[in-house]
């Protein structure tokens, strides 16, 4: 096969180098005086072992894979996409659309992540301050990858846990999710228990997701509709001027 080829070829090189540093040290050494004692012989080194059977395989599966990816019959390795939309089926698309916007808000430093210091202003703004201590423990009871900070995922992991009652009823993350109310108040919904108890009902069929998928693609032909009638209406203005 061609990647045990590669694998004898890399074997062979590395031998090739291995001898040639030996003679560059022989060539190094200084030549006795005269009349001075020779000097005693190096003793004889061990044997190197031989790579073992997984480092073999291992190795094999790396030249293999190369020699794919020069060919271009290598397969793109699939990296996990996060949907909210199904991973949080509990909620709307409404509520998530503004959870994202609330979480957007507060990520001031545009990387996709709310940091300990972006959750310090976000719980100074929403009226319930933490200490520092208080903040690492909200970031450590969501956070799945231990990175320190948040995802959107873990963010919306907040309220699918106030939801389902996992919060204690004192805890910065369940006084988030209640005053993150007033951010989605648009919902029609009192109080934060009450909301995400109404959410869950709303959406035990599936047909609502698609209802609300449908009437998001009505909206925004209504919103082209609009645009075009606009620019049609500026075209004739501009061309009775022009006349």
């Amino acid at each position: 096969m061609a990647s045990e080829e590669l694998a004898l070829k890399l074997q062979r090189r590395l031998q090739r180098e291995e001898e040639e540093e030996e003679e560059e040290e022989e060539k190094g050494q200084p030549e006795p005086a005269p009349g001075a004692a020779p000097a005693p012989e190096p003793e004889p080194q061990p044997p190197a072992r031989a790579p073992t059977a997984s480092a073999d395989a291992e190795l094999s599966a790396q030249l293999s894979r190369r020699l794919d990816i020069n060919e271009g019959a290598a397969r793109p390795r699939r990296c996990r996409v996060f949907n909210p939309y199904t991973e949080f089926p509990e909620f709307s698309r409404r509520l998530i659309k503004d959870l994202e916007s609330m979480f957007k808000l507060y990520d001031a430093g545009r990387d996709g992540f709310i940091d300990l210091m972006e959750l310090k202003l976000m719980m100074e703004k929403l009226g319930a301050p933490q200490t520092h201590l208080g903040l690492k423990s909200m970031i450590k009871e969501v956070d799945e990858d231990f990175d320190g900070k948040l995802s959107f995922r873990e963010f919306l992991l907040i309220f699918h846990k106030a939801a389902a009652g996992e919060l204690q009823e004192e805890s910065g993350l369940m006084a988030l999710a209640k005053l993150s109310e007033i951010d989605v108040a648009l919902e029609g919904v009192r109080g934060a228990k009450d909301f995400f108890e109404a959410k869950v009902q709303a959406l035990s069929s599936a047909s609502k997701f698609e209802a609300e998928l449908k009437a998001e693609q009505e909206e925004r032909k209504r919103e082209e509709e609009k645009r075009r009638i606009r620019q049609a209406a500026f075209r004739e203005l501009k061309a009775a001027f022009s006349t």
